[in-house]
């Protein structure tokens, strides 16, 4: 059986990229330009159409200035450490 990825992990790096994209003044074209990917691809990631693979992630998580760990936790999660 084929592995499926999980569609909440899609969802929450779709989110997650989006809104550190957003915080550093960003369109999805200047992330691409920064990561040296298309603008559609940026655009996929956060409509979730992407399995994006590892060095993506990673590509990802230098431009935004996050760890790829960051890139796949929860916004809730991420909102809990910001509160004190």
């Amino acid at each position: 059986m084929p592995r499926i990825p999980s569609f909440s992990l899609r969802a929450t790096l779709a989110e997650n990229v989006r809104a550190f994209r957003k915080a550093h003044g960003l369109s999805q074209e200047g992330l691409a330009d920064h990561c040296e990917l298309h603008r559609t691809y940026i655009g996929s990631v956060e409509r979730e159409e992407r399995n994006v693979s590892l060095s993506t992630l990673e590509v990802l998580s230098q431009a935004l200035g996050v760890s790829v760990a960051e890139l796949l936790t929860p916004r809730a999660e991420h909102d809990a450490k910001d509160t004190p």
